[in-house]
């Protein structure tokens, strides 16, 4: 039972010569036909140089043999030495040339597989089957000896070892069928025997990967900074040398049973090719002694005996290898392919457009993450009307960011309807819905670019006076502008030296304008400023109020003051809307949310020093 699932997660989508014909295909739409066409002349001047080499002696010695002139024999010896430098001259401006082309098609299905988790449908991100896949292809795609360019090395060496078995074939057919089929059995079946035994460590892949993470992992703890305080206070360092210790030792025992498996098929190797090489070299001799054979063609055929198993062996394990690189080609190919649960282009599209209004109704929505043993969200009817500023606040886990990734169109339903002024939004095209959102997250990326560019999410065409405006209305005018470089300095450290680097506060701020930017109609705000202590959070809140006016926006905070200007407020609890109304109102009703606001601002107010916070002052004011 066992063998049969192994087998059966060997076996990939696409069989070798599917992928094969796939990578080709690739080549010419990049405009890299010549890979495949240099692939077949190196093989075929690889066979030339072959046949060059074994012809080389016989001739000289059947030159001899015929007592031809010493001027004949020089112009013999020059004319094969200068058609072996004419073919390894060919071959090595081949390999040059070819190299580059076979990067090209790798780096196209690198870019390729970006695009797909740039693009894919939400909830693939998180989808353990795509990852497990995604992983695997990256190994395929990760260096020049990996499978997504090795595989031309492969097929050039298959069609050489093909084309030169059928020559040598020919060759030898003129002595008897015996001596072919002799060498050809003792080929094949020490084919039988290393192929089980090479094929261990590809079939445990896995268990050398794991083994080998594990390994590397432990080593390279005691040189990370992040770990240097944990080793010293909790002292670590014995534990981290145990386990080091042990996956060493687990490390180890499997590459001693690699070593083993490679040794027995060593030995098997060595006894076949005794064999082999005994009965073809007595037969020869035998040929010389008896058939009058002349020393030319016993040079001749007893170095092709030799070649010609080489051939068969090489046939034989290209294939072998072009099934493994299939398989791997095949895993990126189904990563590409990789079913989407959205509507793209597919759907009905829609234009964003600020001068309309939009309603989102959820009905009776509930939501369930994969293997997950309860609803997150369970039963939910929630309406967000034009124009209307709602708040979503909750415990931790209560079902948040989930129901704004609902909302946003991350995720669909486990059961129900997201309705778009009244239509299913999975009947649209999924990247238009998008447009219609303005969003800062709380886990925010900064891209390794300029300021500007990371406002506007572009490089191109950036429209500088709407861009200068947002920043202004975020309040980060003064500060960008007081940088040598302004709106054009780098960011992120890790990449530029040079880069300048933003305080939390204003980083929030940032995120603001090029939420401004983007001038959707849609406004979500999914903890942003949970990094900020209370003040600078009803700051950032109420700029967030300013520049939404007129716009429909949901705010999550797991701080209850600092959405008391939204016109409702959700409280989520037990994955169900537990209550629902303004900040008074809820405040009024006596319930889970005046508990939960009166054991935070008793926080506050004793954090400081017995003075009602500022937050508290700054959004009431504001609420009037």
């Amino acid at each position: 039972m066992a063998e049969q699932e192994l087998k059966q997660k060997e076996k990939g989508k696409y069989n070798m010569w599917q992928s094969a014909g796939f990578m080709i295909r690739l080549a010419i739409r990049e405009r890299e036909k010549k890979v495949p066409i240099l692939c077949v002349l190196t093989a075929l001047l690889a066979v030339a140089n072959n046949l060059t080499g074994l012809y080389v002696a016989p001739v000289i010695i059947g030159s001899v043999e015929a007592h031809q002139s010493l001027n004949r024999l020089f112009l013999i010896i020059l004319a094969f030495l200068f058609l072996n430098i004419l073919l390894n001259g060919a071959s090595g401006y081949l390999y040059v040339n070819v190299l580059y082309g076979r990067v090209t098609v790798r780096s196209s299905l690198i870019a390729r597989l970006n695009t797909k988790m740039a693009v894919t449908s939400y909830p693939n991100t998180d989808n353990d089957e795509l990852l497990k896949k995604l992983a695997k292809a990256g190994d395929a795609l990760n260096s020049n000896a990996a499978a997504g360019e090795a595989i031309w090395t492969t097929l050039t060496d298959l069609l050489r070892d093909v084309t030169g078995f059928l020559f040598y074939l020919m060759l030898l057919s003129h002595v008897n069928p015996l001596l072919i089929a002799a060498i050809s059995a003792a080929t094949v079946a020490g084919y039988c025997i290393n192929k089980p035994l090479s094929e261990y460590r590809y079939r445990h892949r896995e268990e050398e990967g794991e083994c080998d993470q594990m390994f590397w992992h432990f080593f390279t703890c005691t040189e990370d900074k992040k770990m240097a305080k944990d080793i010293r206070i909790f002292g670590m360092q014995p534990w981290l040398e145990q386990v080091f210790s042990s996956t060493r030792d687990t490390f180890r025992a499997f590459h001693r049973r690699v070593q083993n498996r490679y040794l027995w098929g060593s030995i098997a190797n060595l006894i076949l090719a005794l064999f082999q090489n005994g009965f073809a070299y007595a037969y020869l001799i035998w040929l010389v002694l008896n058939e009058d054979l002349s020393v030319s063609m016993f040079l001749l055929y007893f170095s092709a005996v030799g070649n010609f198993s080489a051939w068969v062996s090489g046939i034989l394990n290209g294939f072998l290898t072009l099934h493994k690189q299939g398989l791997e080609i095949s895993n990126i190919r189904e990563c590409l392919e990789f079913p989407e649960p959205f509507l793209f282009e597919k759907g009905k599209p829609i234009a964003a457009d600020t001068a309309k209004t939009y309603e989102i109704r959820l009905e009776d929505v509930s939501f369930r993450y994969p293997d997950a043993a309860a609803d997150t969200l369970s039963h939910i009817d929630l309406t967000l009307r034009p124009g209307e500023k709602l708040a979503v606040v909750g415990l931790n886990g209560a079902g948040k960011t989930t129901l704004i990734k609902l909302l946003c169109g991350f995720l669909d339903p486990t059961e129900g309807k997201v309705l778009l002024n009244g239509n299913d939004i999975r009947q649209y095209n999924r990247r238009d819905y998008y447009r219609l959102f303005s969003a800062v997250f709380q886990d925010f990326n900064i891209l390794a670019t300029t300021i500007a560019a990371n406002i506007a999410q572009t490089e191109d065409h950036i429209d500088s006076a709407k861009m200068k405006e947002c920043v202004e209305k975020a309040g980060l005018t003064r500060k960008i502008e007081s940088l040598p470089l302004q709106y054009d300095s780098k960011m992120l450290r890790e990449i530029y030296d040079d880069a300048v680097t933003l305080s939390g506060g204003e980083t929030q701020r940032l995120m603001l304008a090029r939420a401004l930017y983007k001038d959707a109609p849609l406004v979500v705000l999914d903890e942003p400023t949970a990094a900020l202590d209370p003040i600078a959070e009803a700051d950032m809140y109420c700029k967030y109020d300013e520049m939404t006016q007129g716009r429909s926006s949901v705010y999550i905070s797991h701080r209850l003051a600092s959405t008391r200007f939204c016109d409702r407020i959700l409280l989520i609890e037990g994955g169900r809307i537990a209550e629902e109304g303004t900040h008074e109102k809820l405040l009024a009703m006596g319930g889970r949310y005046a508990q939960l606001y009166e054991v935070q601002s008793r926080y506050y107010k004793e954090g400081a020093d017995g003075n009602e916070p500022q937050i508290i002052k700054k959004e009431t004011k504001n609420k009037r």
